[in-house]
């Protein structure tokens, strides 16, 4: 078994930059280092590891499906690396660390940039976009003072301080038939190319619900992890989505418009600390900051306070 003494850091980063910049040259120059010392580097690697991560083809490289699994894991630790760095260069000169913020993909480019805009924060800013589980983790070990993103939000060791309820809409094309009327009928969606989150845990299972439940059945579907794919999607004519708003309204684009549904699908979200530390004054600001972005872009935004999470939870339940 490999040892953590058999790993060298100058061959992880020569590693990542191969896998980055997609040849040896190309890394080398990133590094600064030479070619014959970079491909030293990558040989020492898979030496110490055990197996090959690229496949050699004359002066061309590929990588391994080992080496794609591998390089996830390497920009992580990489990354941390970098974090320790530049946190023990603050301590130094004595420097106010940076406000880490962990969101939801569409929190951190729906609703964050119009909350942080409205303010003047002296501190400068780190943003970590990640699914909903690996914000709240963020925000449970405290590598994020602040996180934002969709229920549940109640953790050991967190702090929940608003709620947020909007309503979902549906997504479509300009030129799409039903966006003449203001108001869309669920069943209208019936034999309709349906456009989803790849996650089937949270708000997708909670609108196929309400689907079943008027027995329509879509004709087809397309399944992406991100909420940017899916307003792409709908611009390129490849269907319709029933859209959480924040997305909806946060991020328009070009060529999709929204439209109410005649069922209303309830999506809540909202604003964590960690409980291991009191949050800095600046973060109180962008709490409130984050509540008046949310209120002054959503029609239909209700802010709850964090005592309603539990009734929450179970009005979802009872929808399932």
């Amino acid at each position: 078994m490999t040892s953590l003494s058999d790993l060298d850091l100058r061959q992880l980063e020569a590693f990542s930059a191969v896998i980055s910049s997609g040849s040896v040259t190309a890394a080398a120059k990133v590094l600064q280092r030479s070619q014959p010392a970079v491909s030293r580097l990558i040989q020492d690697l898979e030496n110490a590891i055990g197996y090959p991560l690229f496949v050699r083809n004359g002066p061309r490289i590929h990588p391994t499906e080992q080496a794609l699994r591998l390089h996830e894991y390497v920009e992580t630790a990489l990354i941390s690396l970098q974090q320790i760095r530049r946190r023990a260069n603050e301590i130094w000169k004595e420097e106010k660390s940076p406000l880490m913020i962990a969101a939801t993909p569409s929190m951190s480019s729906g609703l964050l940039p119009a909350a942080l805009a409205a303010i003047q924060l002296n501190d400068s800013v780190q943003i970590l976009s990640d699914s909903a589980e690996q914000t709240a983790h963020a925000i449970i070990t405290g590598q994020a003072e602040i996180g934002i993103s969709s229920l549940p939000l109640e953790h050991q060791g967190v702090q929940v301080h608003w709620i947020g309820q909007s309503r979902c809409v549906l997504a479509l094309r300009e030129d799409d038939p039903l966006a003449q009327q203001p108001q869309v009928k669920l069943t209208d969606l019936s034999a309709r190319k349906l456009i989803t989150p790849y996650n089937p845990y949270r708000l997708r299972r909670r609108y196929e619900q309400v689907l079943r439940k008027a027995d329509v059945q879509p004709a087809d579907v397309i399944e992406t992890n991100s909420s940017v794919n899916i307003l792409a999607c709908i611009r390129a004519g490849l269907g319709v989505a029933i859209l959480e708003p924040v997305t909806a309204y946060g991020l328009p684009v070009a060529g999709v418009v929204l439209r109410e549904l005649d069922v209303e699908i309830p999506y809540y979200f909202g604003v964590i600390t960690p409980q291991s530390k009191p949050p800095r004054p600046s973060i109180y600001t962008l709490i409130e900051s984050l509540k008046q972005a949310a209120n002054d872009m959503l029609p239909s935004f209700v802010c709850l306070g964090p005592e309603e999470h539990a009734r929450v939870m179970q009005s979802l339940h009872q929808e399932s």
